[in-house]
């Protein structure tokens, strides 16, 4: 693939990428990332992607980031108490060990996929 520049990334008609495209820092005011969405305490709400922001890098394809209406973007839903106690449980589910069913007191790392006592038995040994 043709390495992009700067200038290449500027389409600001979508004539080249399908949708507005704009160079990393130089979108307009009234565009948003989901990220900056969820800082103002808004999400996207269900609308289409707006226009992309495209990053140049070296030996690599560029990288991408979505783009949507900061004035069609709606409210963040609140938490209420049953998504508090999923999420609760859901993390709990983490923390507890396959192999010996107890609470790590981490998160067990799914390279592992068992608290470190159980993956690594012979370190745990007291010489």
């Amino acid at each position: 693939m043709k390495r992009l520049n700067l200038a290449d990334c500027f389409d600001p008609d979508g004539e080249r990428f399908g949708i507005p495209t704009y160079p990393w820092r130089y979108a307009p005011d009234d565009l948003a990332t989901r990220r900056q969405l969820r800082t103002r305490g808004l999400r996207p709400g269900g609308q289409d992607i707006a226009a992309q922001i495209l990053r140049p890098r070296r030996r690599r394809e560029p990288l991408t980031a979505y783009l949507y209406r900061i004035d069609l973007a709606r409210p963040v839903r609140p938490m209420t108490p049953a998504r508090w106690a999923a999420l609760a449980k859901a993390n709990a589910a983490r923390r507890r060990c396959p192999e010996c069913d107890r609470d790590a007191g981490y998160v067990i790392p799914t390279s592992l996929g068992a608290c470190v006592t159980c993956a690594f038995p012979e370190e745990q040994r007291v010489a």
